[in-house]
């Protein structure tokens, strides 16, 4: 009996002696994106690429800007921010929540009046948005709704009031507009054939097959559509500011081309 014990006392000592088998490296964790709906395509996109040639990996919420920054604001963990304008980049900054010296515009897009169907699948023809807007959008509404982002809250849906207003037709549209709570919702109100007409950003109208265009609002009948993007203040994970410098190299301009952004040029280093 007392060699038994002392045969297992001896066999757990050799166990303790023994070193544990190194444990495998914890994975690195996401990084945790907060990005304007309208980039859902590119941005998956340009982050696949990354996550292939890195091995690392974000995670990615879409939503309109507004709806970001305020979770944002109220603690959300986001390590990454891209807004749809300037305005809700501010908004964050002003509360002292973005990385100092992180922010930097990305992308610039442009406005674009849709209609349902494919394109040259209808008879509607490319209209002009001047001189009288005013008369010739009713016309085309045909009493049905207008699609559009959130008017005074989203990055897209202001945009659109502003264009509408500078060329003289909001008053006259103003009772039609159906208000959805991002760009991508007001996409769909139209590819549903729920509404014969949208205003949505270029890109969102490439996304979408089912829709075509019937004209492009004028670059200056609306303050120019850029995407900043900064790193959050409080995020700790070293590979959101790698991410970033990613997002803007030119291996990720085909990404964004693709769905027609046009990317901001890096300011040039010094000599």
């Amino acid at each position: 009996m007392r060699l038994s014990r002392w045969i297992l006392a001896a066999l757990a000592l050799g166990m303790l002696a023994v070193p544990p088998a190194s444990r495998p490296a914890r994975a690195a964790e996401p990084v945790v994106v907060f990005a304007a709906a309208s980039l859902k395509n590119a941005l998956d996109d340009a982050a696949a690429a990354w996550t292939k040639e890195s091995g690392k990996t974000a995670r990615i919420s879409y939503a309109g800007s507004n709806a970001l920054a305020k979770q944002i604001e109220a603690g959300a963990p986001a390590d990454l921010f891209i807004s749809a304008d300037q305005a809700w980049m501010d908004y964050v900054e002003r509360a002292g929540l973005l990385k100092p010296g992180s922010r930097v515009d990305l992308l610039r897009n442009a406005l674009v009046l849709i209609a349902p169907g494919p394109e040259n699948a209808g008879s509607d023809p490319q209209i002009a948005l001047a001189p009288d807007l005013g008369t010739t959008l009713p016309k085309l509404l045909g009493g049905g709704k207008l699609a559009m982002a959130t008017i005074d809250a989203v990055p897209a849906g202001k945009y659109g009031k502003a264009a509408l207003e500078k060329l003289g037709a909001w008053e006259a549209v103003k009772g039609q507009v159906a208000q959805a709570e991002n760009v991508r919702a007001a996409l769909l109100l139209v590819a549903r054939g729920e509404a014969p007409l949208g205003i949505v950003y270029a890109t969102d109208a490439a996304a979408d097959s089912s829709v075509h265009v019937l004209a492009t609002f004028p670059a200056d009948s609306h303050p120019p559509i850029v995407y900043p993007a900064s790193v959050i203040r409080d995020s700790h994970n070293p590979d959101a500011a790698a991410l970033l410098t990613a997002l803007r190299s030119p291996a990720a301009r085909g990404a964004f081309e693709r769905q027609g952004f046009t990317v901001v040029e890096p300011p040039k280093a010094g000599p």
